[in-house]
């Protein structure tokens, strides 16, 4: 089993490669891949060292996976020459995710949909990820009719450059802005740039994913997300309305059956998910599961994930896992 990790040395691609090691994915063969200026420099996956590569290169070694996780641009560029080459990419950008003609996968929703002539798969959005992962064994059970979600985002979200205003905003030094503001002490309502609705992308990759994964259209879904200065995993306070009629401990049950979820409910005990402790971990966790008591048939929950976990890393790791198991390579 050939894998080629595309942007190897990027936040995501240094996640992917740990996540590849953790769950003994079985790499026969490791091809790093990252832009020009770190071509024929080093890595090292497991104890042993390989030396980065060039997408063309890439190409020729012919792998039986390419996990892609190095922007759009060059996503739209490189993951049809990999799949021309017969190949199997697994994008994480948001090049391929509104294509009607690609798989948008979470797998414990939707993997039963890939086939073998599926070469370009598309990962979501990372908030989009632990939103759909709640709410897709409710829908199933009650019928979703309206999603308001506030996302409270991780800055590893943006990426190193992100990271590092942050620190040196906490020593009080002068540095290059991955933002247009401070973050330090701040709440900045603007994820990825601003469209002509008055959302930003990562807003409307929450409204028109879910409803791509779910492949339910009526499900309205309203977004507003926020990047707060907290590194380890974004937050999202949720509120569904169902067609139906609930009992709470269904709802606390329904979750705590759903593979990959953790509920973490208690008040009594203060038990709730946080960025804090979802850090490194790959589950996405539920709580503050409560009844609106303004509008009937709806529940409000809050949603925590790591985002370069799920969000990102272990949800492409899954789906080449699936692939694998069903003999899709």
């Amino acid at each position: 089993m050939k894998i080629a990790v595309v942007g190897a040395t990027g936040m995501v691609g240094e996640v992917m490669l740990n996540v590849l090691a953790e769950r003994n994915f079985p790499v026969t063969e490791l091809i790093p891949v990252a832009s020009a200026k770190s071509v024929g420099k080093e890595i090292e996956f497991k104890g042993k060292k390989y030396v980065i590569k060039s997408m063309e290169e890439a190409v020729k070694m012919k792998p039986s996976i390419a996990i892609f996780s190095a922007g759009g641009a060059t996503s739209l560029e490189w993951a049809p020459k990999f799949a021309e080459a017969g190949i199997t990419v697994i994008d994480n950008s948001s090049a391929w995710r509104m294509d009607a003609t690609k798989k948008l996968v979470v797998p414990e929703i939707n993997a039963s949909e890939l086939t073998k002539e599926d070469k370009i798969i598309a990962n979501p959005n990372c908030s989009t990820i632990q939103l759909v992962m709640a709410l897709a064994p409710l829908h199933k059970a009650y019928g979703i009719k309206r999603v308001v979600v506030s996302t409270y985002q991780s800055i590893t979200g943006t990426g190193v450059k992100a990271v590092q205003q942050l620190e040196n905003e906490y020593k009080g030094e002068k540095g290059e802005m991955a933002y247009n503001y401070p973050i330090h002490r701040n709440a900045i309502p603007h994820c990825d740039v601003f469209e002509s609705n008055g959302y930003t992308k990562e807003e409307m990759k929450l409204v028109n994913e879910t409803k791509k994964i779910l492949r339910d259209d009526t499900v309205l879904v309203t977004a507003t997300a926020v990047r707060i200065p907290v590194v380890g995993g974004h937050s999202e306070a949720v509120n569904i309305e169902f067609a139906k009629d609930f009992e709470i401990n269904d709802i606390r049950r329904i979750l705590h059956e759903t593979p990959g979820v953790v509920v973490q409910d208690n008040t009594d005990t203060n038990t709730y998910p946080m960025p804090l402790y979802a850090e490194g971990k790959n589950e996405v966790f539920v709580g503050r599961i409560r009844r609106d008591e303004t509008q009937h048939n709806t529940v409000n929950m809050w949603i925590v994930a790591d985002n370069l976990r799920k969000g990102a890393a272990t949800n492409t790791i899954q789906i080449a896992e699936y692939l694998l198991a069903n003999d899709l390579v």
